[in-house]
């Protein structure tokens, strides 16, 4: 079924705030998922309203969120996100890491003892409409060996960073370190489908097609040993650093096994002490379009930028509506029903 963005929004927030959620935490929470399923990113989406509910009650998770500034000076800062809403922290996370980039050129702030945040565009996205770089990382619960290994050890650790554009706006980058987001081999399990060779190996560290296989065995890096490097750094910039768990200690949303423990990092960068930003957007502008203009490969009629089909797929779902399916709409109908609330999906 498809459905329209501001009833999903509204379902959302509902069932956050029967979760005891606060107003702007449900506000923002929902926001979040509800963009990354009009990006088409529905491994980030509103399916995670359900884990939510499991942690909360399992106990594993405490909402209201008690967010806690460990260390502060002018350009860098330390956030405890007191075991709660991922989104809630990180939002704020980057905030300040925009703030002093526009009082001191840059800004980084890192945060310990949060939760999954959600796609990490949506907050690099943040900064790059405001006119600054954003840049975000953060680790995750194993699911990746080193290179050369059969054990999970790092987790798929994703970066993203988004500029501010010319016209067409934002050019935002928000990828994972290994081949495929752990999230579409959970939803080929949960779908019944095979996976692509060259996505995972099994427990015995052969290539897999099997997505149950593929979650007891590991991820493989992007671009082999490289994808294994990108995602030790941002094990150590996101976790260690921030003074959070890393590597194996993290551990995952998707069961009651425990506080996740993740560790992110935020960084804001002003433009403004470069060059003036109506001429960093022309520059901006004049690059894309030559991008685009370059001679396109047998069979290509288009070359994208990254974010761009995200971008687009963004724009139809707040046309058309978002399709979700007859599963999950049931699992959201149950958490509205919960929470009180006389909403449900699927009915007009």
């Amino acid at each position: 079924m498809k459905i329209q963005v501001e009833k999903l929004k509204e379902a959302s927030v509902q069932i956050l705030r029967g979760l005891k959620a606060t107003d702007e935490e449900a506000a923002l929470v929902a926001e979040c998922l509800v963009r990354a399923e009009m990006r088409g990113i529905d491994t980030h989406g509103v399916y995670f309203l359900k884990l939510l509910s499991d942690r909360i009650d399992a106990q594993m998770i405490r909402i209201p969120t008690a967010l806690k500034v460990i260390r502060e000076d002018k350009t860098t800062a330390v956030l405890d996100g007191g075991n709660g809403l991922g989104q809630v922290a990180a939002h704020r996370a980057m905030k300040m890491s925009i703030q002093k980039a526009r009082d001191f050129g840059t800004g980084m702030t890192l945060i310990r003892n949060t939760n999954h945040v959600g796609i990490l565009a949506f907050y690099t996205l943040m900064a790059a409409e405001q006119g600054v770089v954003g840049i975000m990382m953060s680790n995750s619960a194993p699911s990746m060996s080193p290179w050369g290994g059969a054990e999970p050890f790092l987790g798929t650790n994703p970066l993203s960073i988004a500029i501010p554009g010319g016209l067409d706006g934002p050019v935002v980058l928000d990828m994972s370190s290994s081949v495929v987001a752990r999230g579409k081999i959970r939803r080929a399990e949960r779908m019944k489908e095979s996976i692509p060779l060259g996505w995972a190996l099994d427990e015995t560290g052969s290539p897999t097609t099997d997505p149950a296989a593929a979650l007891r065995g590991t991820l493989l890096p992007i671009g082999g040993p490289k994808g294994y490097g990108l995602a030790l750094m941002i094990d150590i910039l996101a976790g260690l650093l921030s003074g959070s768990r890393y590597g194996p200690e993290v551990k995952t949303f998707h069961q009651p096994e425990g506080p996740t423990g993740i560790g992110v990092f935020t960084m804001a960068i002003d433009i403004e002490r470069f060059m003036p930003l109506p001429q960093f957007r022309r520059l901006m502008e004049s690059y894309v379009t030559s991008i685009k203009g370059t001679r396109k490969a047998k069979g290509v009629s288009r070359i994208y930028l990254p974010g761009e089909i995200e971008r687009e797929k963004e724009k139809q779902s707040s046309a058309e509506g978002i399709e979700i399916g007859s599963e999950l709409a049931k699992d959201l109908n149950t958490l509205l029903q919960k929470a009180g609330s006389r909403l449900r999906l699927g009915e007009e």
